[in-house]
């Protein structure tokens, strides 16, 4: 698979087919890392996972919501 460095504003930049986006198992958006060795670039998933607290607390509904749990009676300074 073949593609070609182009500019993009003051960039270069590098267009990835969607067949090896899907093959590598990567995904549009997703945080990745670049690694430059021995002449290559190599592009891995970043390892730093990125949370985004609104879209979490919005996918909260009733069927993955839980109850209370007990943990038993306070047995410390838990309960001021």
């Amino acid at each position: 698979m073949q593609t070609v460095i182009r500019k993009w504003g003051n960039s270069p930049a590098l267009r990835l087919p969607t067949r090896a986006l899907k093959e590598a198992g990567y995904q549009i958006e997703q945080q990745v890392e670049l690694i430059v060795s021995r002449g290559r670039i190599i592009i891995q998933p970043s390892k730093k996972l990125e949370y985004d607290l609104d879209a979490l607390v919005s996918g909260i509904n009733e069927s993955n919501a839980h109850d209370e749990a007990s943990f038993g009676r306070p047995v410390g300074k838990e309960m001021l």
